[in-house]
């Protein structure tokens, strides 16, 4: 960025006139629905409300009062999640007040042979069930277990793919096709609930049922259409792949090469908890939906919104004071929901069009708050779920690894503080008029609103398990609610229940696509030998097998949800850099952060595309800015593969030490890439800061004294205190 590309700055004077009172509302609170995510209006809405809450207590019911069998409960988290996915999100795009067309012979026929499909297998799957229960026989029907399988994977498949030929993009009514899909959802679920038993022992054996096969192919289906409408195309190209792969095996070379499974053996194994029912679905039908629904409860309460008022009042009344506010908010909200995305249209609704008035560009404005926004994954205590899926891979306990994510998170956003307060000293940007912020004493006066956060992260540390802290710090929100206005009453809590298990819906669907590709890479073993790979390209180097294992984990993670992305990215990469005496805290923490930054990395960055949206901006111009001020994140992994005491692994000494070298040589980099260092700098003094910075990554007494010098030296010439000729300002 260079001041000829920055908009005329305006005065004071001119900000207090142009600028209403920045007040964030409920509406913050709120996620944005997708653009397929139907609306619904009148008994419709109550009756999908009520299933969504029902949903949303099965579990909290499960989890803290009757536990269920493990394979039982996941299949149940699993086909509600997906039932309740189909029906609330469309094919395609809906539209308001879109009238509905009329139906095609050819629609017709499909939808008839995808309503006698479905509903012959799920007859058969319904005479299995009654059998047992009225009749008290528990050898099912013959015919049932032997005929529902092909007509119910063929009607399940004409049902999607209606879905696909004939839009209906009414915003408010359900289609017949996917109300099919939801009724094949419970008879595939249904099928291997009933021989759960049964499929432990004969699973991805010989002796496996068709049956086993067909209800399985069948939920893999769903599954994959699931995640096409609610996370994209990414996700279930991958998929896809690898499911090609455990058939294609003995026709490709070198590593990848593999005897190859027959379907019966395959499709029966996936469906088992070494495949879909693995640790992502293990995590998000306990962790995940809880948190979620935890979420819930904050925004219930608009706690999202005063985070963000908070943000305005402590900062926006300071130099470049929206951009200022996005980095602070996004760490808040981060607490909360810990989505890049989310992150992004929740508070960059309101900080983007700020920050594009104090003087940023369209693009810098959006890059900042996708940058910021992407941090809330890396924030503790909940990190986008990926402190769950780790703790789950690794066996290391939660609280130890929220404790490790801290400073890495602290490093990070101050980067981007850094980033956003040095670019607003470079182009002399002004921040908001007191007059038209929040007031800071009279929101202090409801810091109380912090308590279920407080409670969360106490009752972590003495020790109470996950779940239960997560059920004190929702009771917490709940008490906190009575002494605001926004009190929660049993239509609150109805609410929360609501939307907090739609806001899960997206996570269940992508975390049993992530098991598919896990159970794969059990299945043919292709992790182990990525892993030699591994070892064989890196030669034994554990920096070049690191530098291996970023480029992959970036490719994962982009247009792939974070969750899957590190999901899948451990089981490939980390055995191998475990392998290569990395520890496995620092290893599994190197994997997740690229995961977690291809949200910002061109050419397919989420969380830049969304805030390029609000923007107005171009969107690769976008991605390849916040790429650029996050570009600290991709140094942080290296700090602490260097030094592990940055993840709390050493003494407090060395803590202490490493913390403040890197916050040292974060603020350099900040320097040499925004090209201001107490004034103005050439690029010799910004590539000097650069070189210095990246020294610094190592914290050893050398490299810091280097970085120190390096610093120390320019800022007295900045000072005009040292004549060097050689670090005479260049022209930007």
């Amino acid at each position: 960025m260079t001041h000829s590309d920055s908009k005329t700055i305006p005065s004071s004077e001119a900000l207090d006139e142009l600028t209403s009172p920045v007040v964030a509302t409920a509406a913050v609170d709120d996620d944005p629905p997708a653009g397929n995510q139907r609306v619904f209006v009148g008994p419709r809405h109550y009756l999908f409300a009520t299933a969504c809450a029902a949903y949303a207590v099965f579990h909290l019911a499960v989890m803290n009062l009757y536990p269920l069998e493990t394979w039982t409960y996941r299949l149940l988290h699993l086909g509600g999640g997906l039932a309740l996915g189909f029906l609330l999100y469309g094919a395609y795009g809906v539209v308001p007040d879109q009238a509905a067309s009329r139906r095609s012979i050819g629609n017709t026929i499909l939808l008839a042979l995808a309503a006698a499909g479905t509903l012959f297998g799920a007859a058969a799957i319904l005479a299995v069930w009654g059998n047992w229960w009225f009749l008290g026989n528990a050898v099912p029907p013959g015919w049932a277990v032997t005929s529902f399988g092909i007509p119910l994977t063929l009607g399940t498949t004409a049902a999607m793919l209606h879905g696909w030929l004939f839009e209906d993009r009414r915003i408010g009514a359900w289609t017949l096709a996917d109300i099919l899909l939801t009724v094949a959802t419970a008879a595939s679920i249904g099928y291997v609930i009933y021989f759960a038993r049964a499929l432990q022992m004969r699973a991805g054996m010989p002796m496996a049922q068709p049956g086993d096969m067909w209800a399985a192919i069948t939920g893999v289906i769903l599954i994959l259409e699931a995640v096409r409408r609610m996370a994209g195309m990414a996700l279930v190209i991958i998929s896809a792949v690898f499911v090609a792969y455990a058939f294609a095996g003995p026709w490709l070379p070198g590593i990848l090469n593999h005897g190859g499974y027959e379907p019966k053996r395959f499709f029966s194994y996936i469906f088992t908890d070494n495949g879909i029912l693995s640790a992502p679905i293990a995590i998000s039908s306990t962790y995940i939906v809880l948190f979620v629904i935890f979420a819930a409860f904050l925004q219930a309460t608009h706690v999202g919104a005063y985070f963000v008022n908070v943000a305005f009042a402590a900062a926006g009344h300071k130099r470049g004071g929206p951009a200022k506010v996005a980095v602070f908010a996004s760490g808040l909200m981060g607490m909360i929901n810990g989505t890049s995305a989310g992150n992004v249209v929740s508070t960059g609704s309101l900080t983007i069009p700020l920050m594009k008035k104090v003087g940023y560009r369209s693009q810098t404005s959006a890059a900042v708050e996708a940058a910021a926004s992407s941090g809330g994954q890396i924030m503790p205590p909940i990190m986008g779920a990926g402190a769950f899926i780790m703790a789950e891979i690794t066996g290391i306990p939660y609280t130890e690894i929220i404790w490790a994510a801290l400073i890495p998170a602290i490093l990070y956003f101050a980067s981007v503080f850094f980033m956003v307060d040095l670019m607003a000293q470079r182009f002399a940007m002004v921040g908001l008029p007191r007059s038209a912020l929040p007031k800071l004493g009279a929101l202090l006066k409801q810091a109380y609103l912090f308590a279920p956060i407080v409670v969360l992260i106490w009752a972590l540390f003495l020790g109470y398990s996950v779940i239960r802290c997560g059920t004190l710090a929702m009771i917490t929100a709940a008490v906190v609610s009575w002494l605001t206005p926004n009190r929660m009453g049993p239509k609150q809590l109805f609410h929360a229940l609501d939307i907090g298990a739609r806001m899960v819906l997206q996570l269940v669907a992508v975390c049993a696509a992530a098991g598919i590709i896990v159970g794969v890479i059990a299945l043919t073993g292709i992790g182990t030998r990525f892993s030699a790979l591994l070892l064989g390209i890196a030669d034994q180097s554990q920096l070049l097998a690191m530098m291996f294992s970023m480029i992959v984990a970036i490719i994962l993670g982009m247009g792939m949800p974070t969750t899957a992305a590190y999901a899948v990215a451990a089981s490939v990469i980390a055995p191998g850099l475990i392998n290569l005496g990395v520890e496995p805290l620092t290893a599994h923490f190197f994997i997740f952060y690229f995961a977690v930054m291809s949200a910002i990395t061109p050419p397919v960055a989420l969380a830049a595309y969304a805030g390029a949206a609000l923007a107005q901006s171009d969107p690769m111009k976008t991605s390849v800015e916040s790429f650029r001020i996050g570009l600290a994140a991709f140094v942080v992994p290296y700090m602490f593969f260097f030094s592990d005491a940055l993840l709390m692994q050493g003494g407090w000494l060395d803590t202490i030490h490493v913390t403040i070298s890197a916050l040292f040589g974060i603020y350099l980099l900040s320097s040499g890439i925004i090209g201001w260092f107490f004034g103005r700098i050439g690029w010799m003094a910004r590539a000097l800061l650069i070189c210095g910075a990246l020294g610094m990554l190592d914290a050893g007494l050398v490299t810091d004294l280097i970085g120190l010098s390096i610093g120390g030296g320019l800022f007295l010439f900045q000072r005009n205190v040292l004549k060097l000729t050689d670090l005479a300002h260049g022209k930007d």
